[in-house]
């Protein structure tokens, strides 16, 4: 097991630093300070080197982009209607940075931080910690925040993600990973990717992606994952159904540590990702980052997996407890499993 730091980039008159982990497969993953940005996940198939999520070569590309391209986002992942809520019966008004919602965190968001980071190791697996201490008056949300966001690679080509809260006042803690995947050969599209998702439901959304409140179930539609599906023809049946151009969607699931909640790969049979998470929402979104043109003629290569509590959680008595107390630190886990099929 193997561990490097480096300055990545300069940002604002800061260092970026970029923490690799090695396994001994020679599998690696790359986290930068800047974001939490899972920045590598490259794994050795035969000798080749295959990467399986997207990333970037400069700070400057990555603000280009944008996309919160791999990026950890919270406090709150997703959308919070109206960009408010009530904890204990205050109401609280944070961030409105999309349309009259507030969108990961907002402006002041983990994607936009600069976090603190060290190493550390066991016999079976390398981790990087990176630490932040947000104030109240940063992001406005109440609450001053101590965060920990931790990534560990081990020697079972697993890549977990950890993230831990610790408050000084009660405030909300929903964080996740922005990663954006694509397991084919080529990289091209999703043309030869799969996606499984064990959910019974996903939510119903208004006119600015928030969620109304209601749950509608999945089967026999284009929003179906629970077996194996070809995204691309997921897409195809989604416009065929509602004239839908993408899938920007949050799921139901059962939280588990031993049964994947997701399941991606590539349709020649070579590779997987199980997902698993402590939590019980899954928001996917389909998009092309690097291409205006593509994006917009609705051609992609780029499949988002976002683990959370259902969004907007704070303001729906059954979507899940988001609200972090003091004294009462929590940690939320999401799990990544690679496995070589043939």
């Amino acid at each position: 097991m193997e561990t490097k730091k480096e300055v990545f980039d300069q940002f604002e008159g800061q260092d970026v630093m970029r923490y690799t982990l090695i396994n001994d497969q020679q599998t690696r993953i790359s986290v930068l300070s800047y974001g939490g940005t899972w920045q590598e996940f490259v794994v050795n198939e035969n000798g080749v080197e295959r990467p399986l999520i997207w990333g970037l070569d400069s700070m400057a590309d990555y603000q280009r982009v944008g996309y919160c391209l791999c990026q950890s986002v919270g406090r709150v992942a997703g959308r919070i209607g109206g960009a408010k809520f009530k904890i204990d019966g205050q109401e609280y008004q944070v961030d409105m940075n999309e349309q009259t919602h507030s969108l990961h965190g907002g402006n002041h968001g983990f994607n936009t931080l600069n976090f603190a980071g060290k190493f550390s190791k066991s016999a079976d697996s390398v981790s990087v910690i990176l630490s932040k201490h947000i104030k109240a008056t940063d992001d406005n949300y109440p609450g001053n925040l101590d965060v920990e966001i931790k990534f560990t690679l081990d020697n079972q080509n697993q890549v977990t993600i950890t993230f831990t809260g610790d408050t000084d006042a009660a405030t909300l803690f929903n964080p996740t990973n922005h990663v954006y995947w694509n397991t084919t050969d080529d990289r091209k599209s999703l043309g030869k990717q799969w996606l499984q998702i064990t959910s019974a439901a996903h939510l119903e959304f208004d006119q600015e992606k928030v969620p109304t409140g209601k749950k509608i179930a999945v089967k026999d539609t284009a929003y179906d994952f629970n077996q194996p599906k070809s995204v691309e023809n997921a897409l195809q049946q989604l416009k065929n159904e509602n004239g839908g151009i993408e899938f920007d969607d949050a799921y139901e699931v059962n939280p588990s540590a031993t049964t994947p909640i997701a399941m991606i790969g590539d349709t020649d049979g070579k590779r997987q990702i199980k997902l698993y998470s402590d939590r019980n929402g899954l928001v996917i979104y389909t998009a092309n980052p690097f291409d205006p043109d593509k994006e917009a003629a609705h051609e992609y290569n780029a499949l988002a997996t976002e683990a959370q509590t259902l969004p907007d959680a704070i303001n729906h008595s059954d979507f899940g407890d988001v609200i972090l107390r003091p004294s009462q630190p929590i940690t939320n886990t999401i799990r990544y499993q690679y496995e070589r099929l043939g």
